[in-house]
């Protein structure tokens, strides 16, 4: 009984969360390296499961130079007033080694934030401001999408416009932007690929301007081109994703996009609805293991062009090991004239994945990247998010490191990289004679006692 209630005394005060490495060192490709800088998932053994951030309705991240954000709707009961809301929050972790930082409650005029799967989508737009899109049904009422400015240092939303579907109503679960949703210093697009359609939507607004239809004047269009030609529409969950092109007069236009659309691969596309590009003569060995999860983005390092796409959701074969993986992607350099059927891999990562557990057919997978230079040299900085199994940021470029792989953790009894409530269980189990287990022994003295136990919990306490 004393146990129990010291290590549920001891649990109560450790919430915050312990990041590890993927434990990978990952060879180099064409001189090009990739280190992981941290890990909080399942997979890894932290303790990402027992976090308020590891629930089904927290379904996107996005990660910004300083700080990670993941939107998790309906994460907790507020009474206003005479209702009560089952309001949304925003949780943060520090973009350089996965530390817990205080979250934000999401509020709207002043009050709590309560729509349904309000803040489906979290992302970050290419001058750093936040935002955040709902998800919409196919019912007459949801005629709209508001698009939300999200306040960093407070959670407070500001509608920054309601964009109209037009004359076919869809439903809408994700959302990609390009340019400055403010308008101050670039045009702006935002794009949404229905659900259970064929349907792609866009809204445009030049700089100074407000959102227009983005087919010429139109909100809608029709896709009638589709690989495999079996597929006629997207399933549940499609993402869609705009190219960014620095090189272009116009980098924002976001005139090539592709769509993942969980009944298919990656298919690129312009906004004649022409199709670009597709898996049809990609190396097999490429093609995603399932393709019931979405997402993928690129990104330029070296001269070199890359996409990064989703290569498993909960479970997948690699019939090399043999082994069944889960929620990874894979980083592949595009072929010449950045197409698709001549890539190569790189790299996929983690290389055992994040974890094989379902989060209710949530589809969508985050990836995003950040530039930046370190001792003068070009670095990508890569963030991939798959709800309820966790998320991890790497490092890429031609001289990366990352932390040891493998540290040995001072206080780590069952050897697992973390010190939590399982090490300390098992020191106690050594003074009570439960166990003779000698890493118990943390201080090394040759003796298991109070002191060893004591240092456990200060190490936890992070004392």
């Amino acid at each position: 009984m004393k146990k129990l209630l010291l290590l549920s005394a001891v649990a109560l005060l450790c919430g915050s969360a312990q990041a590890k490495t993927d434990g990978q060192i990952y060879e180099p490709v064409n001189g090009i390296k990739i280190a992981n800088q941290w890990v909080l998932d399942r997979q890894h053994k932290t303790n990402f499961t027992s976090m308020e951030a590891c629930n089904a309705r927290a379904r996107t991240a996005v990660m910004t130079e300083d700080i990670i954000y993941v939107a998790r709707s309906e994460a907790k009961s507020i009474v206003n007033g005479n209702d009560t809301i089952s309001a949304s929050v925003i949780y943060r972790f520090k973009t350089e080694d996965g530390t817990p930082l205080p979250e934000l409650d999401v509020t709207l005029d002043g009050s709590p934030y309560g729509a349904f799967l309000g803040v489906n989508q979290i992302g970050v737009d290419n001058f750093g401001h936040l935002w955040v899109m709902p998800y919409t049904s196919e019912a007459e009422a949801s005629t709209s999408v508001p698009l939300y400015a999200l306040d960093k240092e407070t959670g407070a939303l500001t509608l920054i416009a309601r964009l109209p579907k037009g004359d076919v109503i869809q439903r809408t679960d994700y959302y990609d932007v390009l340019g400055d949703i403010t308008r101050e210093e670039a045009e702006c697009n935002v794009m949404s690929a229905a659900a259970n359609s064929a349907i792609v939507y866009r809204w445009h607004a030049d700089q100074g301007d407000e959102f227009e239809g983005g087919f010429e004047g139109d909100t809608y269009l029709e896709i009638l081109d589709f690989y495999p030609e079996t597929v006629t529409q997207w399933a549940l969950g499609p993402t869609v994703k705009m190219c960014y092109d620095p090189e272009a007069e116009s980098p924002y236009a976001g005139e090539l996009f592709y769509v993942d659309g969980f009944n298919s691969a990656p298919i690129l596309y312009d906004v004649t609805g022409t199709m670009y590009d597709n898996f049809e003569d990609v190396d097999p060995d490429l093609l995603p293991w399932e393709i019931g999860a979405n997402g993928c983005a690129e990104f330029t390092l070296e001269g070199r062009n890359f996409f990064v796409y989703a290569m498993a959701q909960y479970s997948g074969l690699d019939e090399k090991t043999n082994n069944y993986r889960a929620c990874q992607i894979n980083i592949c350099e595009l072929g010449e004239g950045m197409e698709i059927a001549g890539m190569s891999q790189y790299w996929m990562v983690p290389y055992d994945g994040l974890g094989d557990t379902s989060d209710g057919g949530n589809r969508v997978h985050c990836i995003n990247t950040l530039y930046s230079q370190e001792n003068g040299k070009d670095v990508v900085t890569l963030f991939t998010f798959k709800s309820y199994n966790g998320m991890a940021v790497y490092k890429i470029g031609t001289d990366v490191t990352g932390p040891d792989p493998d540290p040995e953790v001072y206080g780590d009894v069952d050897g697992n990289g973390i010190v939590d409530t399982a090490d300390l269980a098992i020191v106690i189990d050594a003074i009570l004679g439960l166990s003779d287990n000698t890493a118990a022994d943390v201080d090394g003295n040759g003796i298991i006692d109070t002191t060893d136990m004591a240092l456990v919990i200060d190490i936890i306490l992070g004392l």
